[in-house]
């Protein structure tokens, strides 16, 4: 196939903590790769889509593509937040160069990446959790819908009850152990500087005292084990929840799910299916998708990590 005629298409992942393309051919050949910093509609549609771009225009120079090939791209974007009211429509009045943009939820595009385009979800336990996939047309979403209402069993969540429980010892009404007493250092032993510090943190504050949770646990903390036996009991039933649903197959993603996977129940870990691909590769299926191919007989998504 001459060049000329060659078709491009472009998987970009816009996260909270950052944002990453990738270019392939039509043979899946990965071309060209590239990064930026966060991107999430939170910070704004102009914000987030200049992150995109940074991204996608270090994939596209490695890739050597010129000004007449981007009209032969096609372009899936997977996008934290894009469900947020109005985001949607503000993103698509964007003039781009390409032959198509089609856009997902971050979320679904790691699903779609998991699961080369095929039914099944995905459980994310990170900083938030939440479970999402696809069976027979229909779209799953269980829990996810924001710390502190929800998003069992992720870092943050974690976070909390570490500091619930050692704000409980330190009154004397639970006894206090190794975790406990770590977690009140950080406030200097004083209750009060722990309510300072509620009154200023998000969900990423909390979730960054999730490794310490799991270490004191792995190391038999009795408050370690008891807050993340929960977490995981909570996962458990998220990923029990999507089979119930209809879900054939279901990937644990996320900053946690290594760490969380010898505390899920056995008959938990046994169904578990590794991802076949990364978010990058369901953004590229999109981006097939929308240039009229079936996803499923395209090349296997690439995992360039």
């Amino acid at each position: 196939m001459s060049k000329g005629s060659q078709r491009y298409f472009l998987g970009v992942d816009g996260g909270g903590t950052g944002c990453r393309a990738r270019i392939e051919d039509e043979t899946g050949n990965v071309l060209g790769q590239g990064l930026s910093g966060p991107a999430t509609t939170r910070l704004g549609i102009e914000e987030a889509w200049a992150s995109i771009a940074r991204a996608f225009n270090a994939a596209i120079e490695e890739a050597e593509l010129s000004d007449e090939d981007l009209g032969r791209v096609h372009v899936g974007i997977g996008l934290a937040g894009i469900g947020r009211i109005g985001a949607l429509e503000a993103l698509s009045t964007i003039p781009t160069p390409f032959a198509s943009v089609d856009f997902v939820s971050d979320g679904m595009g790691a699903c779609l990446g998991a699961h080369s385009g095929r039914d099944g979800a995905i459980v994310i336990a990170g900083t938030g959790s939440i479970g999402l996939g696809f069976a027979e047309g229909r779209n799953l979403r269980i829990g996810g819908y924001g710390f502190p209402i929800s998003d069992e069993g992720s870092g943050a969540d974690l976070g909390l009850k570490a500091i619930q429980m050692a704000l409980r010892a330190n009154d004397g009404r639970i006894e206090k152990t190794a975790l406990l007493s770590e977690v009140m250092q950080r406030f200097h032993g004083d209750p009060m500087e722990a309510v300072a510090w509620m009154d200023r943190s998000s969900a990423t504050d909390y979730a960054a005292l999730a490794p310490m949770v799991m270490r004191h646990a792995d190391q038999g903390d009795a408050a370690g084990r008891r807050i993340v036996q929960s977490a995981a009991e909570h996962i458990d039933t998220l990923v029990r929840t999507l089979f119930d649903q209809g879900a054939p197959r279901v990937t644990l993603l996320g900053g946690l799910a290594s760490p969380l996977q010898a505390w899920l129940s056995p008959d938990v870990r046994r169904r578990l299916k590794p991802a076949d691909g990364d978010a990058v590769s369901g953004a590229i299926i999109l981006a097939r998708r929308s240039a009229g191919e079936d996803a499923s007989r395209a090349p296997p998504p690439v995992d360039a990590e």
